[in-house]
């Protein structure tokens, strides 16, 4: 059976002896119910993974023993970003998170768009939701997330060597799955329910955008996000 696996942020290379966090070490003690010798996996969620011990153990704070060596897991290649509108609707957006931190996403960028519904957006929430599903894919590399940017200076400020809009606009599109596998760093944006304006549209495409097809029917934005991130990640 796999080891419990846990985030932290204090793990380093040289190992030795750690102070796991509250939460970390509540759930340790109290849902699992380990004692003192019992294996567990811990991450930074920057690419470091080792084994550890638990040494020693109170209600508040577990101590671990580092047991073997650290390993440094590279990050999945190609770089892909998602930048996606924020919704109306805090868990829609929420689910977004989680699947893409599952599917493997480097990045995630919440736009703020012409149509978009202005929402109250809570940062540690958001971390602690790409953190859950980092640990329960099994991954060493936490998603990064921006704070929430106007589409406009997205758009001017990215720079990656493929860059994608997925549109509801008619016109001549090319189909994302072609995009998969294609070496280089790769950012896709999604719009908000009502899609991009035409002005946004074409503010993208002026910056060396490529209009892209995520199939025949018309997806929710969260689930454009969620197929956008399989078909750039899994293919």
């Amino acid at each position: 059976m796999a080891l419990p696996f846990f985030y932290t942020e204090k793990l380093s290379q040289t190992g030795g002896r750690l102070a796991l966090d509250g939460a970390t070490s509540r759930h340790i003690s109290q849902v699992l119910r380990m004692k003192k010798g019992d294996s567990i996996i811990l991450t930074d969620g920057k690419g470091k993974r080792c084994r550890a011990v638990l040494q020693e153990q109170t209600k508040k704070e577990c101590v671990v023993d580092i047991d073997r060596e650290v390993l440094d897991i590279p990050p999945l290649k190609p770089r892909l970003t998602i930048a996606i509108s924020l919704l109306k609707n805090a868990s829609r957006f929420e689910w977004f998170l989680e699947k893409a931190a599952e599917t493997g996403i480097n990045a995630i960028v919440p736009l703020i768009c012409e149509r978009t519904e202005r929402v109250h957006f809570r940062m540690e929430r958001m971390q602690h939701i790409l953190v859950s599903a980092m640990l329960q894919s099994q991954q060493c590399w936490l998603p990064e997330i921006a704070m929430p940017t106007p589409f406009n200076e997205w758009v001017v400020q990215t720079g990656v060597p493929h860059r994608y809009i997925a549109h509801c606009i008619q016109g001549e599109k090319m189909k994302l799955s072609r995009a998969a596998g294609s070496p280089g760093e790769t950012a896709i944006c999604i719009g908000p329910e009502g899609d991009f304006s035409v002005t946004e549209t074409e503010w993208a495409l002026q910056h060396r955008f490529v209009p892209v097809s995520l199939g025949d029917t018309r997806l929710r934005t969260e689930t454009a996000g969620v197929a956008a991130a399989v078909l750039l990640r899994i293919g």
